[in-house]
C-alpha cells in the first residue's frame, strides 16, 4: 500500500500566535457573565493568598513575641475562616470554567463541522478523511486546557506576581531585588526554548494527523487488506508512522521539559540571593525573623505562579497548533458558493444546455473542451466512452459540484451560477456506483432522499424499484437497523435501497452514474422496471459501461478526449459503425 499521500505533511500557513490566541479567546466573550464571576472569585482567592504571609508575620513578630495567646487564637480563627472560603471558591471557579471551556469547544466543533459540510469536492479530493477527522476531534480537544487555564491561571497568577512584588518592595526593597536577580536569565531561557518548541509541536501534530489518516483508511479497507494478505505490509507502514509519531513527540517534549528546569534554577538562585543578603548585609536574625519568614513565603508565592505561567505557556505552545489547524479550515473558502445576487431556482421542466463548456481539474489536465449540447425536458441521455473521457465531469458540472472555467450551463434558461446551490440540487437525484448507506433503519436511509417523506411514500418508492420484497422478508422490515455502509446486505440490495432513496425525492433531473455496475444480471432485470419508472417524465443522464442498460435512451453521447464525438440513438450509432459500434461489438460479440 502506497502511503505517500498520507505521510505527506499538510501545508499550514504561518500565522502569529498572538492573532491565533485573540481569535480563540473571542469565543469566550459569549460567556461574559460566568467569566466575570470567575474573575471576581479569583481576585478574592488571590487576596487571601497574599494576606496569609502577613498573618504569619504578625503572629510571629507581634502575638508570639508578646505572648498574646488570645490575639493569636483570634488571628488563627480568622485565618481558618478565610482559607476554608478559599478552598470553596477555588472549587466553584473550577466548575464555572470547566463549563465555559466545554461550551466553547462545543461551539468550535459545531462551527468547524458546519463549515466542512459547505466546502467543495476539491477540498475532500485533496486530503484523506482521517486528516479531516483529526481536526474535528483531536485538534479541538487539545484546546480544552488552554481555554480553561487562560482565565484560571493567566489572570490570578499575573495579579499575584504584581501584588507580591509590590509588597516585597514595600517590606524591604533590598531583599526584593535580591530575590528577583535571576529574572533576566529566566526570561532569556524561556524565550530561547519557546521559539524552538512551537515548531517541534507543529511537526508532532502533523505526524499525529498522518497516523490518524492511515488508521482510518486501513480500517475502512480491511476487507481488501485481508483479501490480498497485505497485513504484513500495512503493519510495516503503521510501525513506520508510529515511529515518526513517537520520535516527533520525544523531540518536542524533551525541549518542553527544559521550561521547568529554567524556572527551578532561577527560583533557587533567587532564594539563595535573598537569604545571603538578609543574613550577610542586613543582619536579619531571630529578633526580626517574621520579616524573613514572610519573605520566604512571598518568594515562593512569586515563583510558584511563574512556574504555573510557564506550564501554561508550555501547554499553549503544545496546543496552539491545534487552534492554527482549526482556523486554517475555517478560513478555507468553498470554491463553489452562492454569489451575493443569486435567486431561487423555481420548479423546472428539465431543459439542460451546455454552451461551449470547458473544464479542467488542474492546469495540466483538460477534461472537457468546448462542449455544447441541448437536452429537452424529459429526455434520457446516455453518456458512454472510455474511462477518464469526461462523462462524470459533465454530470458533476450540472449539479455544480465544480464550476466551469469557460462557457455556461443553463437549466430552463437559468445559469446555474445565478441560482442558489440548495434550490439547484434540491431538484436533482444522483445515483452513483458507490451508494453509501448510513447507520440507521432502512426507512431512515430511504427517507434521506426526502426528509419529510411519509411511510407510504417510502414504501411506494421501494416498490417502484423492486426493493419492497426483500425488505419485508427481513426480521423488522423497514425498521431493520443497518450497520455502517449497509454491511450485511448484498451489493445489489444496497443499490436497490439507494434507488428507492433517489425515487422518493422525485427529482426533476436524474443522474445515474454507473448506478447498475455492481448489480448482478438477475437483480438488474428486477431493477430495470424501476429505472424505467424513475426515468419517466424527467430529464435523465445515464452513465453506463454496460451498454445493455442504455438501449432505450433517447440519445447517446459518445465522449472521448473531452468532446462529444458521436450522438444519436443506439440504432443510429450502430449503423454508423463508429466508436459506439466498436464499444458495442466488444461487449456483445461473444454473446
Amino acid at each position: 500500500m502506497s502511503i505517500n499521500s498520507i505521510k505527506e505533511d499538510e501545508y499550514l500557513k504561518s500565522v502569529s500566535k498572538r492573532i491565533t490566541l485573540i481569535r480563540l479567546f473571542r469565543y469566550m466573550l459569549t460567556y461574559k457573565g460566568p467569566i466575570i464571576a470567575v474573575i471576581l472569585i479569583m481576585l478574592t482567592t488571590v487576596s487571601i493568598s497574599i494576606i496569609n504571609p502577613l498573618i504569619v508575620k504578625h503572629a510571629i513578630d507581634v502575638n508570639i513575641a508578646n505572648k498574646d495567646m488570645k490575639g493569636l487564637m483570634i488571628l488563627g480563627a480568622f485565618a481558618l475562616t478565610i482559607n476554608v472560603a478559599f478552598v470553596l471558591l477555588v472549587k466553584l471557579r473550577m466548575f464555572l470554567m470547566a463549563k465555559v471551556s466545554n461550551d466553547v469547544l462545543l461551539t468550535i466543533r459545531q462551527e468547524l463541522y458546519t463549515h466542512i459540510q459547505k466546502l467543495s469536492f476539491s477540498f475532500f479530493d485533496s486530503r484523506p478523511t482521517g486528516k479531516i477527522l483529526a481536526r474535528i476531534i483531536g485538534d479541538v480537544n487539545s484546546l480544552k486546557d488552554v481555554l480553561s487555564n487562560s482565565v484560571t491561571t493567566l489572570i490570578p497568577d499575573f495579579i499575584t506576581i504584581c501584588a507580591v512584588v509590590t509588597i516585597m518592595l514595600i517590606l524591604n526593597w533590598r531583599l526584593a531585588l535580591a530575590s528577583l536577580i535571576s529574572l533576566p536569565f529566566m526570561m532569556f531561557g524561556l524565550w530561547f526554548i519557546q521559539t524552538r518548541s512551537h515548531l517541534r509541536w507543529r511537526v508532532h501534530r502533523k505526524k499525529s494527523t498522518n497516523l490518524n489518516a492511515f488508521i482510518h483508511e486501513d480500517l475502512s479497507g480491511m476487507r481488501i487488506i485481508q483479501s490480498f494478505t497485505a497485513e504484513d505490509e500495512t503493519e510495516e507502514t503503521f510501525d513506520e508512522l508510529l515511529k515518526e509519531h513517537r520520535d516527533s513527540f520525544i523531540n518536542a517534549i524533551v525541549l518542553n521539559d527544559a521550561f521547568g528546569s529554567v524556572i527551578d534554577f532561577s527560583w533557587g538562585v533567587g532564594s539563595i540571593s535573598m537569604y545571603f543578603v538578609a543574613i550577610k548585609f542586613l543582619g536579619i536574625g531571630v529578633g526580626n525573623s517574621g520579616t524573613l519568614v514572610a519573605f520566604a513565603s512571598y518568594i515562593m508565592m512569586f515563583w510558584h505562579p511563574i512556574m504555573n505561567l510557564s506550564n501554561f505557556y508550555n501547554q499553549l505552545i503544545t496546543n496552539i497548533t491545534g487552534a492554527e489547524r482549526i482556523f486554517d479550515i475555517l478560513d478555507t473558502k468553498p470554491e463553489i458558493a452562492d454569489a451575493l445576487t443569486v435567486t431561487e431556482l423555481p420548479e423546472i421542466q428539465g431543459e439542460v444546455t451546455f454552451d461551449q463548456v470547458s473544464f479542467a481539474y488542474d492546469a495540466d489536465t483538460q477534461v472537457l473542451n468546448n462542449v455544447s449540447f441541448k437536452i429537452k425536458p424529459g429526455e434520457t441521455i446516455a453518456l458512454v466512452g472510455p474511462t477518464g473521457a469526461g462523462k462524470t465531469t459533465i454530470v458533476n458540472l450540472i449539479s455544480r459540484f465544480y464550476d466551469v472555467q469557460q462557457g455556461n450551463i443553463y437549466l430552463d434558461g437559468y445559469n446555474v451560477k445565478d441560482v442558489s446551490i440548495e434550490s439547484l440540487r434540491r431538484q436533482m437525484g444522483i445515483m452513483t456506483q458507490d451508494n453509501f448507506l448510513f447507520s440507521g433503519t432502512i426507512a431512515d436511509n430511504i427517507r434521506y432522499g426526502k426528509l419529510d417523506a411519509t411511510d407510504e411514500e417510502i414504501i411506494a418508492a421501494a416498490k417502484a424499484v423492486n426493493a419492497h420484497d426483500f425488505i419485508t422478508k427481513m426480521d423488522k422490515g423497514y425498521e431493520t437497523e443497518l450497520k455502517e455502509r449497509g454491511a450485511g446486505l448484498s451489493i445489489g440490495q444496497r443499490q436497490l435501497l439507494a434507488f428507492a432513496r433517489t425515487m422518493v425525492s422525485m427529482p426533476k433531473i436524474l443522474i445515474l452514474d454507473e448506478a447498475t455496475s455492481s448489480i448482478d444480471t438477475h437483480t438488474e432485470l428486477l431493477v430495470q422496471q424501476g429505472i424505467e419508472a424513475l426515468l419517466k417524465g424527467r430529464t435523465s443522464f445515464v452513465i453506463a459501461h454496460r451498454l445493455s442498460t442504455i438501449r432505450k435512451a433517447d440519445r447517446i453521447f459518445v465522449i472521448d478526449e473531452g468532446q462529444i464525438l458521436e450522438e444519436g440513438s443506439s440504432d443510429e450509432l450502430l449503423a454508423k459503425k463508429g466508436l459506439y459500434y466498436n464499444l458495442y461489438m466488444a461487449q456483445f460479440k461473444n454473446i
